[in-house]
């Protein structure tokens, strides 16, 4: 006999019950992203005009460290482990997910992270301020004191990381109903499983990485410190040789969500199944060899710059594969644009441009006039806002009624996007033209004639800002005031997620579905 929920504190402290943890994820990289949220707030206030207005240029640095951090480490990398628990096993027809224990501990760990992350702004010498990708020796050699209390911190977070890596590797493998094989799974979970295996791969580049600096900083070794016969570009090297995949551990899996929204709103099948499959494989494998596109400028030999300058291109083929297959999915189709498409047709439209600006910096010699300017910034908000949040954001949409069994409001919902969408541009649309002009990024003064555009980015900040709250309004009212969903809840929505009741049982398949 299947026990429901335990009462209290106790459900949510010892559950290993993949929706309870599912939806502790989920609310717990929203708090993050308010978080984070704030810190670019104060960024951009400062950067409002020219001139130091509100913060000295040390808490500014501290700012933008603990802004990227927490927004990749805090806010969207635990929002798709949340998707992941929660459709996951409901997605292949599996009672749960292959090991709840580990999956409750490696959820709980992360809370622990973020604090200790956070109470560094409390320490003295303050929080780091040697940027998110933490270069040495701005992190070894002149770091403030609580650098170790960070090290602490992103070793457990990648701890919690693998251990949700394996977890999932271990679900889709042993736990599909009978009959799901490989290409009849919904390309949300093709894409966690390749994401899977790549936090696999280089979570530990990360864990060797921040060891690495922990050993320089009190053992006297002198991996990143030249006066030691170390070597500072070495850091870059192992750094991006993880933070390269990473930025596609943080956009796969918003590949898989897109897909199963775009086919249920044009009311067509997916175009192209399999080419996605192998798209998304081609993207994993390639964002290996291209880690040192991010040090264009170190003085690496012409023959290197050549391979990384092609490889990173080569990566547009099968990006341009995906963006191709969405819009032939739409075309023709019996469209209409509830706010989980709205969602997804923004991200194919801004995903695409934050590509065509990606392959521009992919160009060697002209990346040294890009580099480090904020045209980088413009870059990689259009991929990781309208990329991996926009997905994230529709996914919500797409599923919530699924989750609680109630109706968001429509129209709050297109409200909550078309400000979203009005801020996101407003404020990183400006940043390209800034960065073309010569405006360095982690700089907290300017010159007059970046005073316009940086201005115009400031409004776009709080008017997204602002948009996140009616989003937390929106999330709540569906929760405690929306009208009852239907079981199917989407017309022309495929899937095993949508054979069960709204909302989805606590224990949802107690013998496994057949897959014809």
């Amino acid at each position: 006999m299947a026990h429901g929920p335990a009462k209290g504190l106790s459900r949510w402290l010892f559950t290993t019950n993949h929706k309870d943890i599912g939806s502790m994820y989920l609310w717990f990289s929203f708090a993050m992203f308010i978080i984070g949220g704030i810190f670019a707030l104060v960024i951009r206030a400062e950067l409002f005009e020219p001139g130091m207005q509100i913060v000295d240029p040390n808490f500014f640095n501290q700012m933008t460290t603990l802004h990227g951090l927490i927004m990749v480490f805090g806010a969207i990398m635990p929002a798709f482990v949340g998707l992941a628990n929660w459709m996951l096993p409901m997605m292949i027809g599996a009672p749960d997910m292959a090991l709840p224990r580990m999956n409750n501990w490696s959820f709980w760990i992360l809370p622990f992270a973020f604090f200790m992350l956070l109470s560094t702004l409390f320490m003295p010498g303050g929080a780091p301020n040697f940027g998110w990708t933490f270069y040495a020796p701005l992190s070894t050699t002149y770091a403030p004191e609580s650098v170790t209390f960070f090290i602490f911190a992103v070793h457990i977070m990648g701890a919690s990381s693998i251990m949700g890596a394996i977890n999932i590797v271990a679900t889709i493998l042993n736990m599909r109903a009978p009959g799901m094989t490989l290409m009849k799974m919904p390309l949300f979970v093709w894409t966690w499983l390749i994401t899977a295996y790549l936090l696999i791969a280089v979570m530990p580049v990360l864990a060797g990485l921040v060891t690495m600096m922990l050993m320089d900083i009190h053992f006297g070794t002198s991996f990143f410190d030249a006066a030691g016969g170390g070597d500072p570009v070495l850091f870059q090297h192992i750094f991006w040789f993880f933070g390269h995949p990473e930025v596609y551990i943080m956009i796969l899996p918003a590949f898989g969500i897109i897909s199963a929204i775009i086919p249920t709103f044009a009311r067509k099948p997916l175009f192209g199944y399999s080419s996605m499959v192998y798209a998304s494989a081609s993207i994993a494998f390639l964002s290996f060899i291209v880690w040192a596109h991010h040090m264009f400028t170190v003085g690496m030999p012409i023959a290197g710059e050549l391979f990384f300058m092609y490889a990173t291109m080569l990566i547009a083929v099968p990006t341009g594969v995906k963006v191709f297959n969405w819009v032939a999915t739409m075309f023709r189709g019996a469209m209409t644009f509830e706010t989980p498409m709205l969602f997804s047709i923004a991200f194919v439209i801004l995903f695409t441009i934050g590509g065509l600006s990606g392959l521009m910096l992919a160009i060697a010699p002209a990346d040294f006039q890009y580099h480090d300017t904020y045209f980088v910034v413009a870059h990689f908000h259009y991929v990781l806002v309208p990329g991996a949040l926009f997905s994230i954001i529709a996914a919500v949409y797409y599923w919530l009624p699924k989750w609680t069994g109630r109706m968001y409001n429509e129209i709050l919902g297109k409200t909550h996007f078309w400000v979203a969408f009005v801020g996101l541009n407003v404020t990183f649309f400006p940043m390209h033209f800034a960065g073309l002009a010569g405006m360095p990024r982690r700089i907290p003064d300017y010159h007059m004639m970046f005073a316009d555009w940086n201005m115009i980015s400031s409004v776009g900040a709080f008017i997204f800002g602002a948009s996140q709250i009616l989003f937390l309004y929106i999330v709540l009212d569906t929760i405690f005031r929306g009208k009852k969903a239907t079981d199917r809840v989407w017309e022309n929505s495929e899937g095993l997620e949508w054979t069960v009741a709204s909302p989805a049982p606590y224990h949802t398949f107690s013998t496994p579905p057949e897959i014809k």
